[in-house]
């Protein structure tokens, strides 16, 4: 049906006597609901198909209406100012809750969770600008600073992109509510503008007249809101409540971790307030709906299970060669790596100022990095590196090209590693160091922040070490049992978003993975990856990355990437394990499949397995294929009854597959690492595609055990290492460009663009994106 609505100006607006607004509002009916479908599906007799997932989506509509009438909401989550803090910059925090029906066997669950909303800080504009810039290093207290010319034009560029989009209240208009798309480049007092009787006056004339006061600052600039109406940030006011819907800044990511981090029993206890809170009995919309939630008899409670941690074998030399982790845990006393790698000659650049890093503590730190690398068994062959002090603004490249140079004349070697010793604020700089060595030159680079790396103690510099000897072609540790091999059946494991491939003595495991913009970024695109071991002891990967459209989930190139990775597998099966050639083509491929919701997967299986299998035939291969979906974005915590570990949360580990398991699917929860800050989030494993007939305890086993192979930690991690170098190499892929190109690699909001200018956009990125160096194709250049 259609109806006419008639709506009168808010508060009366700046002209009483204009008549309402007549809007129109059309309804059309999109989809039958039959919640008769639901009772099937939860008793295991239909499959997951759009009618079901309509009939969640209804519910969940229905539970989170009353909400989010009362409370700032974003998809899933609202917010409330019980609990807030005020971090700086013009942003403050908001304890929210997250809430979602979810399916089980024979019952319909709710998932409550809390979670975390940045706000913009209510109060004037112009107290928030100043908190921003203040925030950012300006010393003056005075809104003067907000004038141009000593306002900076790229800091008011940076001003722009974190109050775009931003809704303010307008002093001279009510209570109506304006959307800034941009800021001014001259002040209020340099604007001008002709009324309808040809009188020119400038803005700040404007709003004298306006507010029957002249402006305080009339020499600072204006936001731009509609479609050209410019407004005084002293005239302007944020509204309580207003949901900051970008990235949050660097900077301010230690202030959220902390705020978001409780440990379990306190994350137990604010979730119960919030189901308190949310009142299910009370909402006349469940109600209505003939709905009934019951809380009473507290979470559920589920049955779980604790996994038996993978042995781990180090090298030669080593005390005790055989290790087996407590707690998700181990450490490399008096172990050396399985196979070192060794350094013929290395270089240290420091972009430091000699004031707060002198020679002395360059002594210092090249007298721990020798010796940890004495400990873990790297060789080193020259033990005076050149060191050179460089100013972090000049021309990286050419520090690079000089310093090679000069090792060339002192070693007769070029350098096998590069240390760059970098300030605390580094800007720019650790990306620009990194496609230098990584895509330009093909020479490993460590970075090392210097408040940190001078008179370093041994952990420290044991940390270093798993780093630099990947990165160099070397191994860490490997598994020491054949409990991820099996000689008669060669398998390869790929998962995504990120693509990994990893081969584990007769297995190859791949994972993949998607990395998109920032919120609000609409011209920027994604970056996929596929990162797969190589060799046979699933400890050595390899990375294949590629540009696509921007926020799109289903891998587009994934057929060439996982090709790219198949072929580095079969030429390290063939040269460096001396296997035969039909040795080395895998007769199980895994393949795990990381950040995808759970209305992709059908996606995933009509356009990605297809790709993965076109992939292996191309390359004469057919291995039997199965396809785990490796879920990390959800809102499920297990919270143990007994067996805690020392933060309380349940032991590395844990399995949990009934009582909050799928009603038609093969998946399971699994906490692989144990407790550090907060409350864990086990990995929610979803089988979509299984040839290959495994059992829930292999795979529970199996992913598991691929949690204890991540080289640059001694404890399991929260997903399978693939997967987590998947992530890496997306996270890294802005390294791919060059730092002195035309590309705008901020991962700030860009506004509503057009497609052609999108279009163009991808292309240029396309364009510019430069693959790893052939030097860099066979190491973990990533680590």
């Amino acid at each position: 049906m259609q109806f006419h609505v008639s709506l009168p100006q808010a508060n009366g607006g700046h002209n009483p006597t204009k008549p309402p607004k007549v809007y129109k509002i059309k309804l059309t009916l999109v989809a039958d609901i039959n919640p008769e479908v639901l009772e099937r599906f939860v008793n295991g007799q239909q499959s997951n198909d759009n009618t079901v997932l309509t009939a969640i989506m209804a519910l969940n509509n229905v539970i989170r209406q009353e909400p989010n009438l009362n409370y700032p909401f974003n998809v899933r989550s609202f917010f409330t100012d019980r609990e807030k803090r005020d971090i700086g910059g013009g942003i403050e925090l908001w304890r929210g809750y997250s809430q979602s029906v979810r399916p089980s066997i024979g019952r319909l669950l709710v998932n409550v969770d809390i979670a975390t909303g940045m706000m913009y800080k209510e109060g004037p504009l112009l107290n928030l600008c100043m908190d921003f810039l203040r925030d950012r290093g300006l010393r003056s207290n005075s809104p003067d600073a907000l004038a141009p010319p000593g306002f900076p034009d790229s800091e008011r560029i940076r001003l722009q992109r974190f109050i775009t989009g931003m809704r303010v209240i307008v002093e001279t208009t009510g209570n109506r509510k304006r959307v800034i798309r941009g800021l001014s480049k001259a002040g209020a007092n340099q604007l001008s503008f002709t009324l309808r009787d040809g009188t020119v006056m400038t803005v700040a004339q404007y709003f004298q007249q306006q507010l029957g006061r002249p402006l305080r600052y009339p020499g600072a600039v204006c936001v731009e809101v509609g479609a050209s109406a410019l407004i005084p940030l002293e005239v302007c006011k944020v509204p309580k409540g207003q949901i900051m819907r970008k990235q949050i800044p660097p900077s301010k990511t230690k202030d959220l971790v902390e705020f978001s981090t409780k440990r379990p029993e306190e994350r137990l206890r604010s979730i119960m307030e919030g189901v308190d809170m949310l009142q299910y009995g009370q909402s006349q919309y469940i109600r209505d709906f003939g709905m009934t939630i019951t809380t009473n008899t507290g979470p559920l409670e589920v049955s779980a299970r604790v996994l038996k941690p993978l042995s781990l074998k180090y090298g030669e030399g080593s005390k005790q060669a055989v290790v087996t982790p407590k707690g998700g845990a181990w450490n490399m006393v008096d172990k050396r790596f399985y196979a070192p790698a060794a350094i013929k000659a290395w270089v240290i650049l420091i972009y430091e100022s000699e004031r707060r890093f002198s020679s002395r503590d360059c002594q210092d730190m090249i007298k721990g990095f020798l010796h940890a690398c004495d400990d873990v068994g790297i060789k080193v062959e020259v033990r005076d590196p050149i060191v050179k002090y460089e100013n972090g603004q000049g021309n990286i490249a050419t520090h690079f090209d000089n310093i090679g140079k000069q090792c060339v004349a002192k070693t007769k070697f070029l350098p096998t590693l590069i240390v760059a010793v970098l300030p605390d604020n580094v800007g720019d700089l650790y990306s620009t160091i990194k496609h230098h060595g990584d895509i330009r030159f093909g020479v490993a680079t460590q970075c090392l922040k210097s408040h940190k790396c001078s008179r370093a103690k041994e952990q420290y510099w044991k940390n270093v070490m798993l780093k630099v000897n990947v990165k160099l072609g070397g191994i860490n540790v490997v598994p020491s049992s054949t409990e991820l091999s099996d000689p008669a059946n060669p398998t390869i494991v790929i998962g995504t978003p990120s693509a990994i491939i990893a081969s584990i003595l007769t297995f190859c495991l791949s994972g993949a993975d998607t990395a998109h913009p920032a919120p609000g970024a609409h011209d920027r695109p994604s970056f996929t990856s596929v990162v797969a071991n190589v060799d046979s002891n699933v400890a050595k990967y390899v990375a294949s990355t590629r540009v696509q459209k921007g926020r799109q989930e289903i891998i587009t190139d994934l057929k060439e990437m996982c090709k790219d990775v198949l072929k580095l597998y079969g030429n390290y099966q063939e040269k460096m394990e001396k296997k035969a050639p039909n040795a080395c083509k895998p007769k199980r491929l895994i393949f795990y499949r990381d950040g995808v919701s759970e209305g992709q997967f059908g996606h995933v299986l009509s356009q990605e397995l297809p790709l993965i299998q076109e992939a292996c035939r191309e390359l004469g291969m057919s291995p039997k294929i199965t396809l785990i979906v490796v879920g990390k974005r959800h809102h499920i915590r297990l919270f143990p009854q007994e067996q805690a570990d020392r933060s309380g949360n349940c032991p590395a580990g844990t399995v949990a597959d009934r009582g909050i398991a799928h009603p038609t699917e093969f998946d399971f929860y699994l906490q692989s690492h144990g407790g550090l800050l907060g409350t864990s989030r086990p990995a929610h494993y979803s089988v979509l595609h299984d040839e290959n007939n495994f059992n829930s305890n292999t795979l529970q086993a199996f992913s598991f055990a691929l949690c204890h192979v991540y080289a640059r930690a001694t404890r399991s991690v929260s997903i399978p290492a693939p997967v987590y170098y998947a992530d890496i190499v997306c996270a890294r892929a802005k390294n791919h460009y060059d730092p002195e190109g035309n590309l705008d690699l901020s991962e700030s909001a860009t506004g509503t663009v057009d497609s052609d200018r999108r279009d163009a956009t991808l292309e240029a990125f396309k364009k510019g994106f430069k693959q790893v160096h052939q030097y860099h194709r066979m190491r973990m250049y990533f680590s």
